[in-house]
């Protein structure tokens, strides 16, 4: 542990569906340091999204041992889960994930509800939007917005919580290669000044290109390259 914010050894998944295991991790370690930028790559059903959900504790493994910026969390019920997730972890997805119907603003206040340190909510998620360039747009629907702006939202709200990781799957997917370079942008920004790190899945080479170190996962497991 120490420089590790994540350390995860010898982590399986197996999911049961009917008479049949399904075996999405199989034994996989992987340490990464505080303030890293790396990518996941992998072919589909790799295991990539299933080891994506145990880092970012949407899920627990079925067997290994996982610490979280030196806290244990693979054996953690929901609710601790859950409350280190909202402390220690934002989430950007390829679909953005807002209420539609939602200003920018709600949207980005919306993990601060959840938290127990809800204080200066709408001064706090200004200051989000702000950071990403959006200072004009606080007041619009998500559904007003285009695809690159709606991706900014959905940063703003991943880093309102001042997360320790920002996890992103396919940030860039359903953009533009101009709204994909501005949102890559924005995340290298956002480790510059804030040392966050970040974890990004891609397909993309070209996203890759932008982090770190890339972690190939196939079958399961970490593969040597």
């Amino acid at each position: 542990m120490g420089e590790w914010i994540v350390d995860a050894n010898d982590i399986t998944k197996v999911y049961t569906m009917g008479d049949v295991q399904v075996h999405a991790l199989r034994g996989l370690s992987i340490q990464i340091k505080s303030g890293e930028i790396i990518a996941v790559m992998g072919p589909s059903g790799s295991g990539k999204s299933t080891l994506m959900n145990i880092l970012g504790c949407l899920d627990r493994p079925t067997s290994g041992e996982y610490y979280l910026d030196g806290e244990s969390v693979a054996d953690l019920g929901d609710d601790m889960l859950a409350d280190i997730r909202n402390r220690k972890v934002g989430f950007v997805f390829q679909s953005f994930n807002l209420l539609p119907r939602a200003t920018a603003l709600a949207n980005v206040e919306l993990p601060l509800r959840y938290a127990r340190n809800g204080k200066n909510r709408r001064k706090r998620a200004k200051a989000a939007l702000e950071s990403v360039g959006l200072a004009d747009r606080i007041t619009h629907r998500s559904n007003e917005l285009s695809g690159g702006e709606q991706q900014r939202v959905a940063i703003a709200r991943a880093l309102v919580n001042e997360p320790s990781i920002v996890m992103a799957d396919e940030p860039t997917g359903n953009l533009d290669t101009q709204s994909g370079d501005e949102v890559m942008e924005i995340l290298l920004q956002l480790n510059k000044e804030r040392g966050t790190t970040l974890i990004i899945v891609t397909h993309d080479p070209e996203i890759a290109a932008y982090t770190q170190r890339v972690v190939y996962i196939r079958d399961g497991m970490v593969a040597e390259r």
